[in-house]
This record gives C-alpha cells, sequence and structure tokens, in this order.
C-alpha cells in the first residue's frame, strides 16, 4: 500500500494535479500560450543559434498559435481543456521562448491580460535566469500578493561543460543568483532540467538533482533529450552521434532523481512530450503515458518514493 503524503492517485511523488488540488480546492488546467516573446540566446545578444535542442516554437508546441491574440488563444486551449475537465480554474502559462525578456510594460500589458480572464487563478512564466531584471522580480513580487505567480527556471544541467555544447550561454553562477532573488521575494520556482544530454553520465544527472534539492527549490520538470528535425541539435548528431538513452534507462535515472528530491518539492514533468513529426530520436518519447505509467510500475517494484534516499526524510 503507498502511503505517500503528497499524492492523490496513488503516485509516489508530489503531483502537480494534488498540489493545486490542496492550494485551490479543486482542479487547475494550465493554458499554455504563446506571448511572441523572442530570446537571448537567438536574437544575437548572446547567440543567433539558440540553445542546440530548441525547436522552431521555442518549446511552445503544445501552446496558442502565435497568430492569435492572447485571449484567442486562452479562449481556444480553454475549451479544449473544458471538455476534460469542466468547471476548473485555470493558470495562465506563458511557455514559448523567453517570458520576461521584453521591456516591463510589454510584460504588464501580457501578463494582465490573462489574469484578467475568469477563473485564472495564476500565471506560469517560463524563462531564462540571465533575462529577468530586478524590475521584473519587483513586479512579479507584488502581483504575487494578489494571485498565484509561478516563475519556471531553465537550468537543464549543473556541469559547464555541457552548458557550454548545448549553447545555454549563461553559467551556473548566473542560475543561483537568480534562484536567490526570486526565493528572497517569495516566488513559487520550478527548475527545468534534460536528462541525455550528449556524454552525460548517469552520476551526472543525479548529480544536478542532489544539488537542486539543497536550493529550497519548490518545483522541478526533469526532461527526457530528444533530438528534432531542423534544429543544431539534429546537425550535431548527426555529425557526433552520442548515445541516447533507452527507455528503461531513463526511467532508472528518473527513479533515482526522484529518491534524493524532498517529498514537498512538486514534480511538474517527468518525460518531454515531442511532436512525432518532428522526432528523430529517441522513438520512445511519444508515448508518454507509456513512460509515465512504467515510471510507476517500477517505483512500486522496488518499493521506492519521493525522497527515499533524501537527507530530509
Amino acid at each position: 500500500m503507498n502511503n505517500f503524503p503528497f499524492s492523490n492517485n496513488n503516485k509516489r511523488y508530489h503531483t502537480l494535479d494534488f498540489f493545486y488540488k490542496q492550494k485551490f480546492g479543486k482542479k487547475v488546467s494550465k493554458i499554455s500560450l504563446n506571448a511572441g516573446f523572442t530570446c537571448p540566446n537567438i536574437d544575437g545578444t548572446l547567440s543567433k543559434n539558440g540553445c542546440i535542442y530548441c525547436s522552431k516554437t521555442g518549446s511552445g508546441e503544445y501552446g496558442g498559435n502565435i497568430e492569435d491574440d492572447l485571449i484567442t488563444q486562452f479562449n481556444k486551449i480553454k475549451k479544449i481543456m473544458d471538455q476534460k475537465w469542466p468547471n476548473s480554474k485555470y493558470i495562465g502559462y506563458f511557455q514559448a521562448r523567453t517570458n520576461t525578456y521584453a521591456p516591463l510594460n510589454i510584460l504588464k500589458e501580457k501578463y494582465e491580460t490573462i489574469l484578467n480572464q475568469k477563473n485564472v487563478v495564476g500565471l506560469s512564466i517560463a524563462t531564462r535566469p540571465d533575462s529577468i531584471t530586478d524590475e521584473c522580480i519587483d513586479y512579479l513580487e507584488k502581483l504575487n500578493k494578489k494571485t498565484f505567480i509561478t516563475v519556471e527556471l531553465g537550468l537543464q544541467t549543473i556541469h559547464e561543460k555541457t552548458s557550454k555544447i548545448i549553447n545555454r550561454c549563461h553559467d551556473l553562477k548566473c542560475f543561483e543568483t537568480t534562484l536567490k532573488k526570486l526565493k528572497e521575494k517569495h516566488i513559487f520556482t520550478v527548475v527545468h532540467i534534460i536528462n541525455g544530454l550528449p556524454y552525460e553520465t548517469k552520476e551526472m544527472m543525479i548529480e544536478t538533482v542532489k544539488y537542486l534539492n539543497k536550493l529550497n527549490i519548490d518545483g522541478i520538470k526533469i526532461h527526457m533529450l530528444t533530438v528534432l528535425k531542423n534544429t543544431p541539435l539534429e546537425k550535431y548528431y548527426k555529425i557526433k552521434p552520442f548515445p541516447i538513452l533507452t527507455k528503461e534507462e531513463y526511467i532508472d535515472i528518473v527513479i533515482n532523481q526522484l529518491e534524493y528530491l524532498n517529498p514537498k518539492i512538486v514534480i511538474q514533468r517527468l518525460t518531454s512530450d515531442p511532436v512525432k513529426e518532428d522526432l528523430i530520436a529517441p522513438k520512445w518519447t511519444t508515448k508518454k503515458i507509456d513512460v509515465l505509467n512504467n515510471i510507476d510500475k517500477e517505483m512500486v517494484k522496488r518499493n521506492t518514493y519521493q525522497g527515499a534516499k533524501c537527507d530530509i526524510v
């Protein structure tokens, strides 16, 4: 029998659904939006090449249509969500590219447009640690007193050698500084990491999680590296093929990572969700539900849970 305290569906890790229902008292749906932001890693400020894995939509494959205004995007996706979960609350998810990379007046206009929609209880804002100003953090602090603000910081790895390979164009110190500022303002902060980056070992991936567990983060998203068409990674993979994790290897690594995470950290994602038509490798990532189910089964088999190896537990 599973007695893990932060789950309402027999999971052995702290699910986002459980967190939202505890906080808001009902189902909350995230509405993915494309607000038309760019990124310092593609506009020439830092680089024009972007992170090597980044798709043409800037990780916004399941977001709104960039041709539509934000309210139209919101209503279209809300309609789809309402078919699955009627009468839910909503989080506006600014997903595509770097969503704090603009003057403050533009950020205010976009954020508040969504916050003014009916039954919206907060925003989730995906960004880079080098692209959020002190002025923006102060503004988010004020918003956070009226609604629920989440900032999602892309880190991907703590290993500087890997960061250079994937062209992140910021260092670990930059991430630490930004995270500290957000936490000082009591802003809920989620960190993105990627498993299977070129030449990283299982031990390196676990080291990234052990490091994050010491930093008082609120949530984490764990992705599997996917090689997509028309990305720098596609070219890199053809010229310098590197080992791609099998599904079994990935599941083993994720479970080990979960074991080192404080149970209070909310697990917002456990695998990638690539568009099938764009995917080169690994093909197993297109079966997201299968991957998640196998993580659950293997955790039961091992009789383990989030935090099993965490010093705090």
